[in-house]
């Protein structure tokens, strides 16, 4: 590889981890925010009326972030079945279509998002007190992420790097499952 794409790699890489390290951490933001939710509703009888509309928006975040990771991880939607009938040489160009569809589809998350970001940016919301357009931030921040992740796959493809040989040498799902399944009896 070379030592440009060595380089954009490692920073992916990282921006990969702060998501995924991101999206752990909202989620348990937003379970301790619906526990106290929960504590103040049912227990003092006096639920606050932030809570809800900011564990939503946590969770809008972990979860775009967790699904751009997803596409960098390549644990996103794919032609699994075919890849299990074609040579090893359609399998590439099933992969790259596959991230072709992720590149396209993080692009509409950030087109159509900014979309709504620019049209609710005046607006505010009551509980939190800040922009309704903050509602909307993640969908854009999680299509900005999804696009690099599946370009970069793209980009290492194309440059001939073997991204997709440890894929190739695992069992279909339904073997590894019996695998797991005899180890388990053994």
């Amino acid at each position: 590889m070379s030592n440009g794409l060595t380089k954009i790699g490692g920073a992916l890489s990282w921006l990969g981890t702060l998501s995924l390290w991101s999206a752990g951490v909202g989620l348990v933001v937003m379970t301790a925010i619906v526990a106290w939710q929960v504590f103040c509703r049912y227990v003092l009888n006096d639920s606050p009326s932030w809570t809800e509309p900011g564990a939503v928006m946590l969770m809008s975040w972990f979860i775009f972030l967790g699904a751009a990771v997803g596409v960098r991880e390549n644990y996103h939607l794919g032609f699994d079945v075919l890849l299990y009938v074609v040579p090893k040489s359609g399998k590439k160009w099933l992969r790259m279509i596959s991230d072709l569809v992720a590149l396209a589809f993080g692009a509409g998350m950030i087109w159509y998002g900014g979309q709504l970001v620019a049209l609710t940016w005046n607006t505010t919301l009551p509980s939190l007190q800040i922009s309704g357009g903050w509602s909307y931030v993640p969908l854009v921040a999680g299509g900005v992420l999804i696009s690099l992740f599946a370009l970069e796959r793209i980009v290492l493809r194309l440059a001939g790097e073997p991204i997709d040989d440890l894929l190739d040498e695992m069992p279909p799902a339904e073997v590894a499952a019996e695998l797991d399944t005899a180890n388990v009896k053994a």
